[in-house]
Parts: C-alpha cells; sequence; structure tokens
C-alpha cells in the first residue's frame, strides 16, 4: 500500500490542493457560494472521482487490485456529474443527507458512550461529542437553509485542514518514493 501511495504521492498532492482552493472559494463569497456549493463539490467529487479511477487502473499493485480506490472513483464521478444536471436538488439533497449522518452519529455516539461508562473514564466526552452532532443534524434537517450557509462555513473549514494534510502527507510520500531507489541501490 505504502508503495502504491508514494508512487501517486502527485494525485494526492492535487487533491489535496483542489480542497483547499474549493475551502477559501467558500469563505470569499459564502452567500452566492450557497448557489455555487453544488458546482463546486461537483468539480471536486469528478476531479477527486477520475484521479481515484486512474490510480486504480494505473498500474500493478503488489497488494492486488484496489477495488475500493475503483469504486470510490466510480461513485465520486456519477455524484459529480448529477450535481452538474441538478444543482438545485443536489443541494437540498446534500443538506439532507448530512442532517441525516449527523442525527445518526450523533445517536450512535451517545449510545456507545452509555454502554461503555463503566470501561471508559471521561465518557461524557463521547456523550458531548454525540450531542453536538445530533444538535447539528436536527438544524440542519428543521432549517435547511440556514444549514445550508452554516454547512458553507463547516464544509469549507474542513476542506482546507484536509487540504492541508494531504499536501503535507503527498510530500513525505514524495521524499519516500524518492528514497527508496536509492535504498534498492544500496542494497546491490
Amino acid at each position: 500500500m505504502l508503495t502504491f501511495l508514494s508512487r501517486n504521492w502527485w494525485m494526492l498532492a492535487l487533491r489535496g490542493l483542489a480542497a483547499i482552493v474549493f475551502g477559501i472559494l467558500t469563505f470569499v463569497a459564502p452567500i452566492a457560494t450557497i448557489a455555487v456549493l453544488v458546482l463546486f463539490w461537483g468539480a471536486y467529487a469528478l476531479v477527486d472521482g477520475v484521479f481515484a479511477i486512474i490510480a486504480a487502473i494505473k498500474g500493478p499493485n503488489p497488494d492486488g487490485f484496489p477495488w475500493w480506490v475503483l469504486l470510490m472513483g466510480v461513485v465520486a464521478v456519477l455524484a459529480g456529474v448529477y450535481a452538474f444536471m441538478a444543482p438545485a436538488l443536489t443541494a437540498i439533497a446534500l443538506v439532507y443527507v448530512i442532517g441525516v449522518f449527523a442525527v445518526i452519529r450523533g445517536v450512535a455516539g451517545i449510545a456507545t458512550a452509555i454502554r461503555l461508562r463503566k470501561e471508559i473514564d471521561n465518557e461524557w466526552m463521547l456523550i458531548a461529542a454525540g450531542a453536538l452532532s445530533l444538535v447539528f443534524g436536527l438544524f440542519l434537517l428543521l432549517f435547511p437553509g440556514a444549514g445550508a450557509l452554516a454547512l458553507i462555513v463547516y464544509i469549507g473549514a474542513m476542506a482546507i485542514v484536509i487540504g492541508i494534510v494531504e499536501v503535507m502527507l503527498a510530500l513525505r510520500l514524495r521524499s519516500h518514493a524518492a528514497a527508496r531507489p536509492t535504498m534498492r541501490t544500496a542494497a546491490r
């Protein structure tokens, strides 16, 4: 897996840069982004999916064919295309999907904390995280318009953070890929 990732470090770097650009754009024009967010997200999903498909079929992988990477790529491409075909429906659907996900995650977090309360200390942190997720999800489901604006801020911040982490990882993978041939040469 490390060989596969280090060989394709530049794709991860591009993906990270795309996430950073996407995040910055959500802060530059938050109100206009409500309408355009779906198109940005669709473009990101499309690029991410194409790179995942390319990475999956690019060459041999010592761990076997990465079916999960190919599947993620195909789903991302389909989601990106749909976002361009029906942006208004996609925007509403995204708010509701994220809201339902947050509610389920919150309930699951609270239930997990209750089950583990005798086995772990500070289970209240799991309960607090679950409660925040539950409240956030209910807010999105009850107020999808305001929820869309809140999502823009949240998604933009997360995209920037994730993009920075992915670029940093890509640079580490690049140095690993550059060091590998030297290791092979030294072993001979």
